[in-house]
């Protein structure tokens, strides 16, 4: 192929949206993160939100419960370490568990200032 051919203004394509139909909408709600196995229960999975935040936080849901999945583009670290992330679609009323770990300090001191 030559440098002109490259060079050549290339024809814009049209691509329609992907419409996710709202009856569906109506019915789910999306979370966004990096899905990981359950480590005790199969029928759960982990959705971890920021992968690479030293603050780390995650859903879980029942796997029974999730109703769709779209792949999302990975993130990707400066040092080269990738992970997967998805959007997912889990059913209204099902039950969620949201957790945040975090380390336990004692937070009497602010009282004495």
């Amino acid at each position: 192929m030559t440098i002109e051919k490259l060079l050549e203004k290339a024809e814009k394509f049209e691509l329609d949206a992907y419409k996710i139909p709202s009856a569906f909408m109506a019915r789910h709600v999306s979370y966004t993160g990096t899905p990981e196995k359950h480590p005790h229960d199969p029928e759960k999975i982990l959705l971890i939100v920021d992968p690479f935040s030293k603050n780390i936080s995650y859903y879980e849901f029942m796997t029974a419960d999730i109703k769709g999945l779209e792949e999302l583009p990975s993130l990707v670290t400066t040092e080269g370490k990738s992970v997967k992330m998805c959007r997912i679609w889990v059913r209204k009323g099902s039950v969620g568990v949201r957790s945040t770990p975090f380390i336990v300090e004692d937070t009497a001191e602010w009282r004495q200032r």
